[in-house]
């Protein structure tokens, strides 16, 4: 949580506007309800002033869109005036739901189409507004960080195009390896991780789940994501293994070389929970081969934990895998689109990150320290001790 007095003492660097675009239009909605909420109940003594005289609204959300013509071209739109504003530009480029028409034919928007909507907006705005800030919880291209022999490096290419337009902050979650953001030295990237919003869902979903070493294991799915379990394992303070995928080199299927077989490198699992730690699931494949292992090692429940939750090739083997009594429970954000069916899945939970995007912007349109924000511990161990004196007291 930033320093609410700090924020109460500090100028916002300018008025604040945001503009969600379609693709994440519900969550833009929900960021902007918890900003007036947190403006309402600020406690300014002197927001009489000018300097003041747009702090405290119904709405800071900004009309935009990016209608099309015939053949699919598009145009950039913004319906109000955003002169000298601060404005934060929020777009999710996995929402596929949105479709459009190219002389006659239905098109389903790629991660491609809504990147360019986004340079559509940035260029409607370019040169009017004070600052311009990016927020896209999925990076672009963020899975093609890095290049091998003779290949595009998108992501880097995608940040430079962005801040060449002007864009001054960009603003990520949970970045497939953010050391892409050397790409653009002088400017601003950060990327958020949400191990609070996990835990607190997990807990919420699960109330008399034990959190020690003898109850419960935090499991990398591979080598990549061991940070990310490194942290879990050490803020709840439990033990941690990992599983390392071994590939076939010598083919490619679909663009990578196919896993052909999880091995797994930690203690014994047997008669523990297990809360499996990943930035994003996309097939799902790789995942729950990782929780059935698991299961087949004795653990008793399993808790996949991932920040984007893709399912690009839908429900029916997590349906199946949860029937088999493989995983237990599916934490994800809503950073990107959901399908309706999702909710009503019975291992399916949700992390709200909607009251943790309001902050981040807030806190940088105060041009506050967002220290706090990056740093969640304190949090986690403050959410831990509630949970534990309330299992103590229940058991008593």
């Amino acid at each position: 949580m930033p320093n609410i007095k700090l924020m109460e003492t500090a100028l916002p660097i300018a008025p604040l506007k945001i503009a969600a675009l379609d693709s994440c239009k519900e969550l833009g909605q929900k960021v902007d309800q918890y900003i007036v909420q947190f403006r309402q109940d600020a406690l300014r003594e002197s927001l009489d002033s000018p300097l003041f005289s747009s702090y405290q609204l119904d709405t800071y959300l900004v009309g935009c869109q990016c209608p099309r013509f015939g053949t699919g071209e598009a145009k950039g739109l913004i319906h109000e005036s955003i002169r000298g504003k601060d404005l934060f530009i929020i777009v999710d480029v996995c929402n596929y739901s949105l479709t459009y028409t190219v002389n006659g034919h239905k098109n389903h928007m790629s991660p491609d189409d809504h990147y360019q909507d986004l340079k559509r907006i940035i260029s409607a705005a370019n040169g009017k507004a004070h600052r311009l800030n990016v927020l896209m919880p999925f990076l672009y291209e963020s899975r093609q960080h890095k290049r091998t022999k003779r290949e595009s490096l998108d992501c880097a290419l995608a940040l430079q195009e962005l801040t060449d337009m002007g864009v001054d902050n960009i603003i990520t979650f949970d970045a497939h390896d953010p050391r892409v953001q050397n790409s653009i030295p002088l400017h601003g990237f950060d990327s958020f991780n949400p191990p609070y919003q996990f835990i607190k869902a997990l807990l919420r979903a699960e109330p008399n789940l034990l959190v020690d070493k003898d109850h419960l294991m935090i499991v990398s799915p591979d080598e990549g994501a061991m940070h990310r379990a490194v942290y879990f394992s050490n803020v709840t303070g439990v033990n941690m293994g990992m599983f390392y995928k071994r590939r076939d080199y010598s083919t490619v299927v679909k663009g990578k070389n196919p896993i052909v077989a999880h091995e797994f490198l930690g203690d014994d699992i047997h008669g523990k929970d297990v809360i499996i730690v990943d930035d994003m699931i996309s097939s799902g494949e790789s995942m729950l081969d990782v929780a059935k292992q698991i299961k087949e090692r004795g653990a008793k429940r399993v808790f996949v934990c991932t920040t984007f939750g893709l399912f690009t090739e839908g429900f029916g083997i997590f349906d199946d895998y949860y029937n088999k009594g493989y995983i237990d429970r599916v934490i994800t954000t809503n950073l990107t689109y959901l399908p309706p069916e999702a909710y009503e899945k019975p291992y399916f939970v949700v992390a709200d990150m909607s009251k943790f995007i309001a902050l981040i912007i807030d806190s940088l349109n105060h041009d506050i320290t967002i220290g706090k924000v990056l740093n969640p511990t304190d949090k986690i161990h403050g959410l831990l001790a509630q949970h534990n004196q309330r299992l103590t007291s229940s058991l008593g």
